[in-house]
């Protein structure tokens, strides 16, 4: 599934640069502001009891951070256009990534899943540099791939193989959140691409199979669907951070208890600083700010599809679109989680939830956003 060079490609001497989308910018740093006060609140009682130090996980996440507006600044200033020359490069680079997670020695279980690594001291997961790498690749042969895209042999079958590496090494960890963020993004711009409705409604039936044949093979994947269906299952075990995620979302109520005086913070809820991140905002901020946060995720989305309607070639179109859906459905479905309205997976929320690796990849990705802006018709 090499990507061949395209006649009608873009170059940097007929692109036609003007100032960024600074609106789109506006939001990004916000929702970077208003994480970090967000992250400072809900972490520091976990961070005291672990580390003695009630800003620990504030100030690593301030060193992503830190990384991730570097990388930001570079994805921002460098052409976009330059990023199509190293495609197959990205695909060899994601596939390792994936792999580097069973290197002995590096490799670190969280819980149930081996999806990180350590390296002098520093925890990583390789996954959440996958979502852009991969993105970037498919972004590239899906351009040049656009009127084949109904051929079995050339189009179609081809983004299944490729696609399903990346979910057989996926599965193998398994991290099956990051997964169904990389897999929904992959569709939704395989049909912005130009591919088939219906090629993509058969491969959303495949996953679902695919999904229902996993949790009869894993215990534990079907218990996120009981607690998913009915919450006062096995409230003190299995499903008691749904239980602990909705008693501080509902005592948040419209105003909110108040900026650091969350109770299930004090290590009621688990993973306070991860992926119930937002259930602490609710409670703190209430039902009328965390909308307004949420909304401010909207906008991005909207300031993206405004970049990839008028970016000047199918590779920016693809590439932004693929950006901001991976963003807001990691979003949706950490929040979805969160509230309960579907399955919780442990997946973090964007910008806010505690990890560098996770907030560097995501401003990487919004800084290629920019540059797109700066470029469109």
């Amino acid at each position: 599934m090499p990507v061949i060079k395209n006649k009608n490609r873009e170059t940097k001497s007929h692109a036609k640069f003007h100032e960024p989308d600074k609106g789109l910018i506006f939001l990004i740093l916000v929702a970077v502001f208003f994480g970090l006060i967000v992250l400072s609140s809900a972490s520091s009682i976990i961070a005291y009891e672990k580390f003695g130090d009630a800003y620990y996980y504030f100030k690593h996440q301030l060193l992503g951070l830190a990384l991730g507006l570097i990388a930001f600044w570079f994805f921002a200033k460098t052409d976009y256009h330059i990023w199509k020359k190293y495609a197959f490069i990205f695909l060899v680079v994601s596939v390792l990534l994936l792999l580097i997670v069973f290197i002995p020695g590096i490799s670190a279980d969280y819980g149930k899943a081996r999806s990180w690594i350590n390296i002098f001291g520093f925890s990583l997961q390789p996954s959440e540099f996958v979502k852009l790498s991969f993105l970037l690749y498919l972004a590239a042969w899906l351009e040049v791939r656009k009127e084949k895209l109904h051929d079995i042999n050339l189009g179609i079958g081809p983004f299944l193989v490729v696609l399903g590496l990346i979910a057989f090494l996926m599965l193998l960890q398994p991290d099956i959140g990051t997964l169904s963020i990389i897999a929904i993004t992959s569709l939704i711009v395989y049909f912005v691409g130009g591919g088939k409705f219906s090629h993509v409604l058969g491969i959303i039936l495949i996953g679902l199979v695919a999904v229902f044949a996993l949790v009869q093979i894993k215990p534990y994947q079907a218990n996120r669907f009981k607690c998913f269906s009915d919450p006062e299952y096995s409230k003190q075990d299995i499903c008691y951070q749904v239980n602990q995620s909705l008693i501080a979302v509902g005592s948040g109520g419209f105003w909110g208890r108040g900026l650091g005086e969350s109770r299930q913070k004090y290590m009621y809820l688990p993973e306070a600083s991860g992926d119930s991140v937002f259930a602490i905002m609710a409670e703190e901020i209430g039902f009328l700010f965390v909308s307004i946060f949420v909304l401010c995720y909207l906008f991005i989305f909207y300031r993206g599809y405004l970049i990839a309607k008028y970016a000047p070639d199918d590779f920016g179109k693809i590439l932004a679109i693929g950006i901001v859906s991976w963003i807001i459905i990691q979003a949706l479905i950490n929040i979805g989680g969160t509230i309960n309205i579907m399955p919780m997976t442990g997946v973090p929320l964007p910008i806010v939830s505690y990890g560098g690796t996770a907030i560097l990849a995501s401003l990487a990705g919004f800084g290629i956003l920019v540059n797109i802006s700066k470029q469109t018709k």
